[in-house]
């Protein structure tokens, strides 16, 4: 038979209470009036024992209430799986039940949420890059082709025009290289350590800081959305150490055994320098790395600089 919270708490005082009046029925303590030394000292000893006596059973009994309001103040969903033990077939027990159902739930509504973000981000991406090799390239294409047909007699004119072939051509490198970050061809096409190559190859020409890569040749089998999911945060931890690190030198390293596929960005810069560690994208390389079954880490080396630490499962199962 389950015995409610209201009734086990009713029992416990109402037995302290009851034993305090046999106590008093048949032993032979009188109350003087005024109060002898001795008779107040029997009567705060003996009230000093039902209240800890009380305090050690109410809490066994609500305890779990205690870790529940702790683990709801510091849940975080980008953080799966902290679940809460059901001790007892209770009340409680079952409060804690329904705040792990509860948990569970809004991990698989934003799990659901963010892919469709993401995949409306991606498409969105897709759509600007062909608008800009389609039509931003081809225009530039036509203007570097008729700067071409231009003929200039005087020295002077040839210097102009071939200074606007170039800029034209700068232009148009530009816009080639803004498109195949926004639609990282490559990746579907040679997989994922190509796309890291020339990634990292791009973004060290661009930034001007050496790119030390080191990638496992043969990775196990991973979804399309968990290798997009590495190279696009491998994308924004290169976009941060450009933007904020004044690094000369970064790592990269991908990894992989049987179980797991490791990526670490590394760079010597500044550090985070106080900031908040959901700065600059790194809340959204985390969204990225949960939706997909991982996990990622952000953390201060002790020889300085930034470390960014992302682990996915190697079967590509992903977070669903």
């Amino acid at each position: 038979m389950r015995v409610g919270l209201f009734w086990r708490v009713f029992a416990v005082n109402a037995g302290f209470l009851a034993l305090l009046a046999l106590l008093l029925l048949v032993t032979p303590v009188t109350i003087s009036a005024p109060i002898a030394l001795t008779e107040a000292a029997i009567v705060l000893v003996a009230l000093v024992i039902a209240l800890v006596a009380n305090a050690l059973l109410l809490r066994r009994t609500f305890g779990p209430l205690d870790r529940l309001v702790r683990r709801m103040g510091t849940v975080d969903l980008l953080e799966p799986g902290q679940r809460l033990e059901v001790e007892h077939d209770d009340e409680v027990g079952r409060v804690v039940e329904a705040f792990n159902g509860m948990l569970e739930r809004l991990e698989a509504e934003r799990r659901e949420r963010g892919r469709r973000v993401l995949a409306a981000q991606e498409a969105e991406r897709v759509g600007i890059a062909r608008d800009l090799h389609d039509e931003v390239g081809q225009a530039l294409t036509g203007v570097l082709l008729q700067l071409g047909s231009i003929t200039v007699s005087s020295a002077e004119g040839r210097q102009e025009l071939e200074e606007a072939r170039r800029s034209v051509r700068s232009a148009l490198g530009e816009v080639r290289r803004i498109s195949s970050e926004l639609r990282p061809e490559m990746l579907a096409d040679l997989g994922l350590v190509s796309a890291l190559t020339e990634l990292t190859r791009t973004f060290g020409r661009a930034a001007r800081i050496r790119v030390e890569p080191s990638f496992d040749a043969a990775l196990p089998r991973l979804s399309a959305e968990t290798e997009l999911a590495l190279y696009r945060i491998a994308q924004e931890s290169l976009t941060n150490v450009a933007r904020h690190a004044r690094a000369s030198r970064v790592q990269v390293d991908l990894k992989a055994d049987e179980s797991r596929v490791l990526l670490v960005v590394r760079d010597d810069g500044v550090g985070l320098d106080g900031a908040s560690t959901e700065y600059g994208g790194l809340r959204g390389m985390r969204e990225r790395a949960v939706l997909v079954g991982g996990a990622l880490e952000i953390r201060e080396p002790a020889a300085g600089g930034v470390e960014v630490r992302v682990e996915v499962p190697a079967d590509g199962s992903g977070g669903g």
